[in-house]
């Protein structure tokens, strides 16, 4: 079978090309992952150079899993929020030893496939009403907005009444980051391919003769190592068996799944890889991929996976199938071998890749109903609350409850069905019981 057949490059219309800049694009906004990921399991005692290896591992096994069975151009890296949540809440806050929480990661991962590969996700997904996915691919592209300009100083935090003001404005990551997205938005009027990635690049190679902080140190190669102290194969899966830890795998697997659906919903959207009934092409495939990609994290010894909503910078740059999440796949397996190159990229390269996507994401407010008020008011309280609380889940626990008691409240009872009750219920629950991460 030909990569046109197996990929159905023609019928999504695309191309070879078209898909390996795409994930070029994807990678390049997503890179920054290996250097986070271990940095942050570090402060937590995980040894650095064996997460790094095992964040490579599970972050390229991952995405050629998703491209090859899901024929979906996302990617799939450790989250940065289950990261946070392993480091500083479970090993550091709780006292958890790293083996039982490698453990943890690992039944959560198992739970999250038995939950996917059941159709339970699935039906979770089909219960999504339109308003909340539209609600939540606006308040995904707010919370990129918020992630990108925050990470390079656009924007930051004001101890003097309002929680933010804007940053060093003359600053170079400041100017480059804003350069760089005027950049973007001219190039892709003028449809020029691969935007993207060719401001990424020239960014880079500015920051390089202009700024003394990004150097290239001279190493380009280094042989891959899990190091003296490796966390291959070292989780403890009956110690995450104790009642005491079990509360966790559940928190862990609640967040990541209605985190992560709402990534891959967003996300698909993006790329229009959205049948004529609005659900993912491949979606079941999409979220099993996505859910085994855990199992990998707890066997390699990092933090638990998760489809990055980074994927949008390469749908936005023409990816449509599965080939853009091979590319990442396999330029994160070439990372192990590169691994000085991997701090080579500055985040004020990538952010403005960023700042479009999530600009991008707000169109979404276009495909809100308005003549349906009880709908689009619900879809708009997702939106809004994913950012202001820095948190997907939580957006959409408060755009459900929102969308439930004001379809009751306006007699609009016919709207609704039970999946979308019992679902509303469900994370009312999940927050009001405190397991919320």
């Amino acid at each position: 079978m030909s990569l046109e057949q197996q990929f159905e490059l023609s019928a999504r219309g695309s191309n070879i090309r078209q898909e390996i800049t795409a994930g070029l694009t994807t990678f390049l906004a997503m890179v920054y992952s290996v250097i986070v990921v271990p940095n942050m399991l570090s402060q937590a005692g995980f040894p650095a150079e064996s997460v790094f290896i095992a964040t490579c591992l599970v972050s390229g096994l991952g995405s050629i899993l998703i491209g090859l069975w899901a024929n979906a151009p996302m990617a799939i890296g450790c989250a940065i929020s289950l990261t946070a949540f392993t480091a500083f809440s479970l090993v550091i806050g709780q006292q958890v030893s790293i083996p039982v929480a490698l453990g943890a990661v690992f039944l959560m991962g198992a739970v999250f496939t038995l939950i996917s590969a059941t159709g339970i996700r699935s039906w979770i997904l089909r219960n999504l009403p339109s308003s909340i996915a539209h609600g939540a691919g606006i308040g995904i592209g707010l919370f990129l907005l918020l992630i990108a300009t925050s990470g390079v100083g656009i924007v930051v935090s004001n101890p003097n009444g309002t929680l933010v003001k804007l940053g060093e404005f003359t600053s170079f990551p400041v100017l480059m980051s804003l350069i760089g997205l005027a950049l973007i938005v001219g190039l892709e009027k003028m449809k020029v391919k691969g935007a993207i990635l060719w401001v990424i690049i020239a960014i880079t190679i500015i920051g390089l003769i202009f700024d003394p902080n990004v150097k290239f140190s001279g190493d380009v190669f280094k042989m891959p190592s899990f190091g003296e102290q490796s966390l291959f194969l070292q989780l403890d899966i009956m110690g995450a068996l104790q009642p005491a830890i079990l509360p966790v795998v559940f928190a862990l697997v609640m967040t990541a799944v209605f985190d992560a659906t709402g990534t891959i919903r967003a996300v698909a959207g993006q790329g229009n890889l959205l049948d004529k009934d609005g659900q993912i092409i491949n979606g079941g495939k999409a979220l099993t991929s996505d859910s085994v990609s855990s199992l990998f994290s707890g066997i390699f010894g990092t933090a638990p996976a998760a489809v990055y909503i980074e994927s949008a910078a390469g749908t936005a740059a023409g990816g449509k199938t599965g080939i853009t999440a091979i590319v990442v796949g396999v330029l994160f397996l070439l990372m192990l071998f590169f691994q000085p190159l991997a701090f080579l990229v500055p985040n004020y390269a990538t952010a403005p890749a960023l700042m479009y996507v999530g600009l991008l994401m707000l169109s979404n407010v276009s495909k809100l109903d308005f003549t349906d008020f009880v709908g689009a008011m619900s879809g708009l309280i997702c939106a809004v609350f994913i950012v202001l609380t820095a948190n997907i889940v939580t957006g959409i626990m408060l755009g459900f409850a929102a969308l439930v008691i004001g379809r009751v409240v306006s007699g609009e009872f016919n709207k609704l069905n039970i999946g979308t009750v019992l679902i509303a219920i469900a994370l009312v629950a999940f927050y009001a019981c405190g397991w919320a991460i």
